[in-house]
């Protein structure tokens, strides 16, 4: 048999807006076994394994949203709203600060053993103790580790009390639970396995200690990861294996889709989506993700402190555009700092491309002739086409835009080192709740160098101290429609005022052989269950 070779060239330039697979290929690609998955993604990111204690990245995050269970979490068809898991009900005193959380009977972790009360605390008192990264999301609610046995703690085995040192939401409270900080790892299998005071961090890397669905069976940075089904799950998973398999570039993905290699292709391109959408040998898996794309301009740069060439900024972006020319089905419009899927976010999207208005707040600011500034991206796409359309746009309103391209860590230091003029990124919020948008976009106590909390807001030197005060007060309100109404009221100060455009959310996508159906991915990728994946 002559060989066939497929490339993404000849893909790209195959007719119509799907593609059948050559028939030479078409007879000869094999069938993955009936038995498991095999999913084709990027998995580079992961860094330092799968403890809950540490994971953060995307991949590692969604292994262990799989491998093991929390006390809530969200519910899988309204994801904004958050439900018992481990705990069967939780009560919360009337000033905010105690929640005592039933745990379920009868759940088994993947060595057979229950998973009690005692389990729940030493998880979450581990977060605290370790202090890795990711501990901030229970930390910032004032647990440390001289309080943590107070704060933490376990009475008998089917209860958890959870004090607080000083209010906070409870939403707020909730939905960190609900992020991978709040997986519940056997205390004895931990123990066990723990090397000096680690608590078990160093095995957990490489294994996992869940009572999820799924269980690590083996990691290889950047090839593959194996999960086998938990033996004594509750429901069991429809397949009994899923294999990760790590492919960088969506074209490839497809490819070894298209050739029958995988099962599923993850994460895909636009032109990669064009080839299979109206494919009737395939299937499509989508959901909006809680991830954005802005335009940040640094008021560092003199034009920017004037919000008058700011809102000309705004207004000079031709946003639907973008949307439907460069990045068609997988990055909608969205110019709230709270994208659609968040709690409180409001779905108004106020800045249409208005070439006149924007030349009248640049002659009202005193810059009717323009100026020149850098734009930073991420040099790759769609990032460098939507950076090229911006720098069209703008120069409309006599704002000549230099694009440089970079990746994306260069681009990363960059902007946190706020070194750039213009820099076109995005943001990943890291939990489903809508207070670390707000801290991330509104919040900036302290402009200085010196600063603790230099997240977006802080990066392009934007200081609202009226914003800033009310990222406080939200987060700290009990009721949860009041604060709700804070969160809008927030939003629409901030499209006024802020340095950031806010351009566009993502939607992401993954093509299926047919057949194959079950996957559900979340607003974040903790949400992301592979459980329910059936191949016919």
């Amino acid at each position: 048999m002559r060989s066939v070779t497929l490339t993404r060239r000849t893909l790209l330039t195959s007719s119509g807006t799907s593609l059948a697979l050559p028939a030479i290929l078409r007879s000869a690609r094999a069938a993955t076994p009936a038995n498991m998955v095999v999913m084709a993604k990027t998995i580079k990111d992961i860094v330092n394994g799968f403890d809950p204690a540490e994971s953060y990245e995307a991949s590692n995050n969604e292994v262990c949203g799989n491998c093991y269970r929390k006390l809530v979490a969200p519910d899988p068809d309204q994801p904004r709203r958050i439900v018992g898991d481990m705990a069967e009900r939780w009560d919360v005193s009337p000033d905010g600060r105690t929640l005592t959380f039933h745990v379920r009977s009868g759940v088994l972790f993947d060595s057979g053993n229950r998973l009690t009360a005692d389990d729940v605390v030493f998880s979450l008192r581990r977060i605290v103790q370790l202090r890795k990264f990711s501990a901030f999301l229970l930390t910032q609610f004032g647990l440390t580790r001289d309080n943590m046995e107070q704060c933490i703690r376990a009475e008998g085995d089917d209860t958890v009390v959870l004090s607080l040192p000083e209010v906070w939401s409870t939403d707020l409270v909730l939905r960190c639970l609900a992020h991978t900080i709040g997986c519940i790892v056997e205390k004895r299998v931990a123990l066990a396995n723990q090397a000096g005071d680690d608590l078990g961090n160093g095995w957990l890397r490489t294994h996992t200690a869940g009572a999820g669905r799924y269980r690590l069976k083996s990691w290889q940075a950047s090839d593959h990861i194996v999960l086998e089904a938990n033996p004594y799950a509750a429901p069991r998973p429809a397949l009994p294996r899923v294999v990760i398999r790590h492919m960088d570039e969506p074209s490839a993905r497809l490819l070894s889709l298209m050739a029958g290699d995988v099962d599923i292709a993850r994460i895909l391109g636009a032109d990669e989506l064009r080839l299979i959408g109206d494919n009737p040998d395939y299937g499509i898996a989508s959901a909006k993700q809680i991830l954005s794309m802005y335009l940040g301009m640094n008021e560092a740069l003199p034009p920017f402190t004037h919000p008058e060439v700011r809102q000309a900024v705004k207004l000079a972006i031709d946003y639907d555009a973008i949307a439907k020319h460069l990045t068609p089905g997988l990055w909608s419009v969205c110019q709230s700092f709270l994208p659609l899927g968040m709690p409180g976010a409001i779905a108004a999207n106020p800045f249409k491309q208005d070439v006149a208005r924007a030349k009248q707040l640049m002659m009202q600011a005193g810059f009717g002739e323009g100026f020149s500034v850098t734009l930073d991206h991420v040099a790759a796409e769609p990032f460098r086409s939507i950076a090229q359309a911006i720098q069209a746009n703008l120069a409309a309103i006599g704002i000549k835009a230099q694009p440089l391209g970079a990746a994306v860590q260069q681009l990363t230091t960059k902007t946190r080192t706020r070194h750039h003029e213009m820099a076109l990124v995005t943001r990943v919020p890291d939990y489903v709740d809508p207070h670390t948008n707000a801290q991330a976009f509104c919040f900036n106590a302290d402009d200085s160098d010196n600063s603790s909390i230099r997240m977006h807001a802080w990066r392009n030197h934007f200081v609202d101290p009226e914003l800033t005060d009310a990222v406080t007060a939200a987060a700290k309100e009990l009721d949860p429609a009041a604060r709700m109404r804070l969160y809008e009221t927030m939003q629409a100060q901030f499209m006024e005022r802020s340095p950031c455009a806010m351009l566009l959310q993502q939607t992401e996508v993954a093509g299926l052989r047919k057949g194959v159906s079950g996957l559900r991915i979340g607003v974040i990728p903790d949400y992301t269950s592979y459980g329910a994946i059936v191949k016919a």
